[in-house]
């Protein structure tokens, strides 16, 4: 911390010489943030060591889960459990990656990073290890529901923050890098479930899914470096932020984006197995394909953001995309169509979650509050990514295995969730088309 020069020999009570003496606190306080923060470097080595640190978080975390499709699948041709109730461990993991995030965010405002860093490898590990002894469905729920989830809340909302304090004209960019270990997981995880399931089993393929996750762990305990100093005070939650239109409602449209975007991830596999009648393989094969193309996906959406249109701009017509490809999902019957729907909305689904963090991270100014106000908007959509996979299973489950109903409560969520967006950004930039 650099604080404003005093004398040296002043006693405790001594105030501060004349020419600092001024009435106007707002001017002091504005000179003690610029000596404080200086503004982000927006590049150089040590900022995107930070975004490939971000990156492997993103691997541990979204990428096991954005893989959660092969689990509904293997869980439900072998435990007795509906189609529901197994969405829920992974309903439950992301409902816990979102609600943790407002107390791990406020741990990176506060000077707690690596300790909370340290903690959530910890639980992620444990939870992957313990999945692979696990035979009924409490047992994984515990597992890879509520352990993993709980180290995977702990983890992500400090890495993203932390790579937002580094950048500010390419940070839409720098956190699309970010988020692509969401696809990069998403492709290596299936990748190791297709070679290992049937020669190995359950237990072995998940255990080396166990060891990619603790070595990325090392990589993370090492590279990771914080560049603000810790604002020790401050409330958990930035209650103020809620009386900024902009953020509120911001808030509300993702809330409905996220209520469906992982409905795809979750049902994809079953989906190609139960209605277009492929195989395993094939099921796997379209869950990787699906992932793989999150990378482009989220990549040019961070480009398009950062030179073009501007996180919230370009996060609207992303996901109005992505509301109406659930409609043409209902046509989907035959395996040439299945491959056509998952790279395209691989593309739209990537755009979403790598926008998210970048678009509330551009209506907050103040960066010593990134971690909390980026941790409550996570803590707002948690509920919808808990409820979201479970309600689309209880209305495949309802049509006897149709997907219509399902794929129409996608849809209508996602296009709604637009909506709501583009009230956010007339809210803070009016109707005028301006950068936001």
């Amino acid at each position: 911390m650099v604080y404003l020069p005093t004398e040296p020999q002043s006693p405790p009570d001594t105030k501060l010489p004349p020419q600092n003496d001024s009435s106007d606190e707002t001017t002091v306080s504005a000179t003690v943030l610029d000596v404080t923060h200086p503004p982000p470097p927006d590049g150089g080595s040590l900022a995107w060591t930070q975004v490939f640190v971000g990156h492997l978080v993103l691997i541990n975390g979204w990428g096991y889960l954005s893989s959660f499709g092969l689990f509904q699948s293997y869980y439900t041709s072998t435990l007795e459990a509906t189609p529901s109730a197994i969405s829920w461990i992974g309903s439950i993991q992301i409902f816990l990656v979102y609600l943790i995030g407002t107390f791990s965010g406020r741990a990176l405002d506060a000077g707690h990073y690596h300790a909370t860093m340290r903690l959530g490898c910890f639980l992620q590990v444990l939870g992957i290890f313990m999945t692979s002894i696990s035979t009924q469905y409490w047992q994984l729920f515990l597992a890879q529901g509520i352990c993993k989830g709980i180290g995977d809340g702990l983890v992500f909302c400090p890495a993203v923050s932390l790579v937002a304090t580094y950048f500010s004209k390419k940070r839409s960019l720098a956190m699309a890098c970010t988020a692509s270990g969401g696809a990069t997981g998403g492709i290596i995880f299936p990748l190791i479930a297709r070679q290992m399931l049937e020669p190995f089993g359950f237990g072995w393929t998940v255990r080396t899914m166990g060891f990619v996750v603790l070595f990325n762990s090392v990589v993370i305990a090492l590279l990771a470096r914080v560049r603000l100093p810790p604002r020790k005070t401050g409330p958990i939650f930035e209650w103020s932020a809620f009386r900024e239109a902009s953020y509120s409602l911001f808030c509300a449209g993702m809330f409905l984006n996220l209520w469906a975007v992982y409905f795809a991830y979750f049902y994809i596999g079953t989906f190609a197995k139960s209605v277009v009648h492929v195989d395993s393989a094939t099921s796997l094969t379209v869950l990787l394909v699906m992932n793989a193309v999150g990378i482009p996906g989220r990549l040019v959406c961070g480009l398009t953001a950062d030179r073009l249109l501007g996180p919230v701009n370009t996060l609207i017509p992303v996901a109005s995309c992505a509301g109406v490809l659930f409609y043409c999902w209902a046509a989907v019957s035959t395996q040439t169509a299945l491959y056509v729907f998952c790279v395209i909305y691989g593309f739209f689904g990537a755009g979403i979650q790598s926008l998210f963090p970048a678009a509330c991270a551009s209506l907050t100014a103040d960066l010593t509050k990134m971690g909390t106000r980026t941790g409550m908007a996570f803590s707002m959509v948690s509920v919808a990514c808990l409820t979201g996979a479970p309600i689309a299973g209880a209305l495949i489950q309802r049509q006897d295995g149709g997907y219509l109903y399902a794929q129409a409560f996608g849809g209508s969520a996602l296009l709604g969730g637009s909506l709501t967006l583009l009230a956010a950004r007339v809210s803070k930039t009016g109707w005028a088309m301006k950068k936001a």
